[in-house]
């Protein structure tokens, strides 16, 4: 039951991650040129990442919770930047 519960906050937060930061990067940053730079997901994932790491004190909360959301962060910066603008 805990594991389950576990993994479903580890999908929520990849999901959330993702979701925020595509937006994000598509509405506020889509004329900053930093975005555009090949290392920008990786760096926005390690910080989401390293920000999320306190939470990680939690008990359904895991450090491969925080890392889910770091890597939902990157793939979000990722996507934002690809897509065209409105």
């Amino acid at each position: 039951m805990i594991i389950g519960l576990g993994l479903l906050v580890g999908g929520a937060a990849l999901g959330g991650g993702f979701v925020a930061a595509r937006n994000f990067v598509r509405r506020r940053l889509r004329y900053v040129d930093a975005v555009q730079r090949p290392a920008a997901p990786v760096v926005a994932g390690l910080a989401a990442t390293a920000i999320a790491l306190p939470v990680a004190l939690l008990p359904v909360v895991t450090v491969a919770t925080a890392v889910a959301f770091g890597v939902g962060v990157a793939s979000g910066v990722a996507s934002g930047r690809r897509q065209p603008q409105p």
